[in-house]
């Protein structure tokens, strides 16, 4: 059997200025013995009552009483406007169309790419200067990879991976200038 848990002293306004005074109410529920819980709004200057959807399910009457009792004059507002402007109207969104193909297209294999980032050539044709800012900027494990890539030089891996940054940039740009150099006298 629904109770009112709570009237509250103020009466709460609309934006047309009608006032109401608002009850906290309750009631068990069909299954569980859990409570609901709602506000009713009865007009001051008379007329029709609302009520607002359910607003809270609490475990027993108790728990719904204080729930009643942390309810601000904001939050009976809120109430308010649901109790007038009833449910949310959710949009029905019509389900996507079903897809055009089974599977997905063929793979387009992609070329493989080379082991180093740069082609220490084609930056040299710009100038030296300007392959040496470049090969400055990289790490001494891509440098290593240029000279290697490239045949720039005939030290192995393991001697190439101790030599500082700086000597490994001199070296790939003298490999660059001697093959240059050998390609033009040939």
């Amino acid at each position: 059997m629904a109770e009112t848990l709570l009237q509250f002293p103020r009466p709460i306004s609309t934006s047309g200025g009608q006032r109401y005074e608002a009850r906290a109410c309750g009631a068990p529920m069909d299954s569980g013995g859990l409570w609901q819980g709602w506000i009713e709004f009865i007009p001051v200057d008379g007329g029709e009552p609302l009520r607002s959807p359910r607003e809270t399910t609490q475990p027993n009457r108790t728990d719904t009483e204080y729930w009643a009792t942390g309810l601000t004059d904001v939050y009976l507002e809120g109430a308010l406007r649901r109790a007038i402007d009833g449910p949310p109207v959710i949009p029905v969104v019509p389900p996507p169309p079903p897809s055009v193909f089974s599977t997905p297209a063929a793979s387009t294999p992609i070329a493989a790419a080379p082991g180093s980032v740069l082609d220490p050539f084609s930056v040299y044709e710009k100038g030296e200067a300007l392959l040496r800012r470049q090969l400055g900027a990289l790490s001494a494990w891509h440098l290593v990879n240029i000279a290697r890539d490239y045949e720039l030089t005939d030290l192995d891996a393991e001697t190439l991976n101790r030599l500082p940054a700086i000597d490994l940039v001199d070296l790939i740009v003298q490999g660059v200038r001697r093959d240059i150099d050998r390609r033009h006298s040939a």
